[in-house]
């Protein structure tokens, strides 16, 4: 299993919290996370700045880009040395419930209780 690249919001105190807690789940360091806001970030891995601020992005080491809920469970399986966690996305139900969970999530993602979002804290690494 090799890297996976995580792409969050880096001005997002949720998504630095939940970033952050997939990094405390990788022992193996596998997952590498990344602020979209990283100047050439989302274009290094092919994305767009507005596609990585609409949601978070996971790029597995064959080079397959997982957009949303397929990011999480793409970078939390490779966390855990799961690699078949992703797999479990195939399944329709499944599939339809992370989709879900993740839409609401994102689309309260400000109102979620987070930490001080990673771009405040580096501002060096993020751009203006």
């Amino acid at each position: 299993m090799g890297e996976i690249v995580l792409i969050f919001d880096g001005w997002c105190g949720f998504c630095t919290r939940a970033a952050r807690w997939i990094r405390r789940w990788d022992r193996w360091g596998r997952v590498r996370l990344v602020p979209c806001q990283r100047p050439g970030a989302p274009e290094r891995y092919g994305l767009t700045r507005a596609q990585c601020e609409e949601a978070a992005w996971a790029i597995t080491p064959d080079g397959q880009r997982h957009r949303g809920a397929a990011a999480v469970l793409a970078a939390l399986g490779g966390a855990l040395g799961w690699p078949g966690l992703l797999r479990l996305y195939a399944f329709p139900l499944i599939r339809w419930l992370a989709d879900g969970l993740y839409e609401q999530i994102a689309r309260h993602r400000g109102r979620l209780p987070g930490v001080r979002p990673y771009c405040e804290e580096h501002p060096e690494e993020c751009g203006p």
